[in-house]
């Protein structure tokens, strides 16, 4: 794996647990502070940034929209960071675009490949949701039924963004692999 990809990984991990970390000890703000120098530095490195960021953009939409129908069915609850009482918290939001600064980097390996990416989103998005409702980041209301509506959700938006990532990739490679 090339040194910017497993920067990206890193990064993203670190992005995940400080949203988390930070809903579920009563700082919802801090995993967006740390992903939001994340998502700058991610554009920074791509030679057509105004690409990757229309890609964040239209995943942020998507991310939003999705879990605040999650939390309107009443199937998740969410401890802190709405900014609008039953819709998505912001850190969420935060959440999606740090997972849509992998998709030309440390997952660019899903290009080409949806039913692989249906596959992964399937399974790696209920499983995400599971670990943060296990920090106490969020609960779920009705388990069964936010699982089996995040496996077809995500099953659904992974290789749609993935396949989207494809058409917006700011560039092959950053622009510190050029040198």
């Amino acid at each position: 794996m090339k040194p910017a990809s497993l920067i990206n990984l890193a990064t993203f991990q670190a992005g995940w647990f400080a949203c988390v970390m930070g809903a579920a000890n009563g700082y919802p703000w801090f995993g967006p502070l740390v992903i939001t120098g994340i998502v700058l530095l991610h554009l920074k490195l791509w030679e057509r940034p105004a690409d990757e960021l229309r890609l964040l953009l239209v995943a942020a939409v998507m991310g939003f929209t999705f879990d605040t129908a999650l939390v309107r069915t009443g199937w998740l609850e969410y401890p802190n960071g709405m900014m609008v009482a039953g819709t998505a918290p912001y850190w969420i939001v935060a959440m999606w675009l740090n997972f849509t600064t992998t998709l030309n980097l440390s997952l660019r390996w899903l290009h080409g490949r949806p039913l692989l990416a249906a596959v992964l989103g399937a399974t790696g998005g209920p499983l995400t949701y599971l670990a943060g409702a296990r920090l106490g980041g969020l609960s779920f209301v009705d388990q069964p039924a936010a699982l089996a509506t995040l496996a077809v959700g995500w099953g659904l938006v992974t290789p749609l963004l993935v396949s989207m990532a494809q058409r917006l990739d700011g560039t092959t490679q950053p622009v510190a692999q050029h040198a």
